[in-house]
């Protein structure tokens, strides 16, 4: 692939997370609360503090991301994000799973895009 296109969306993986990592605290994007199950599940994390974690660690990666410093690492760290959003979605509210299947495809061309650097990882 391209190493512009991978730049490009680097950058936008970056804006992505950033965005939805300052979410988690200033709740400027509105969104319904989760019902049932998944209402369950998500004020669990809420109240344990876990989603202000998840928000540090997402306004980190996008940072990263978007200055290209320590991004292999943080597309790595990303990554148990993105599937766990994928997961939480498909078995709890399907219905609202575009973003977190996005937010997993442009994590997996950050990996591949920084493939280079996990060479020694692999061998």
């Amino acid at each position: 692939m391209n190493s512009k296109v991978i730049m490009v969306l680097r950058i936008l993986l970056g804006v992505f997370i950033l965005v939805f990592g300052l979410n988690k605290f200033f709740n400027f994007i509105p969104m319904d609360p989760p019902t049932g199950d998944a209402g369950a599940y998500f004020g669990a994390l809420a109240s344990s503090k876990t989603l202000m974690l998840v928000g540090i660690v997402e306004i980190t990666a996008g940072i990263a991301l978007l200055l290209n410093k320590f991004g292999a690492l943080m597309a790595l760290i990303l990554m148990s994000i993105s599937i766990n959003a994928v997961l939480f979605h498909a078995t709890l509210d399907p219905d609202n799973i575009a973003g977190a299947v996005v937010l997993l495809i442009l994590n997996i061309i950050a990996i591949y895009g920084y493939r280079d650097r996990y060479k020694d990882l692999l061998h």
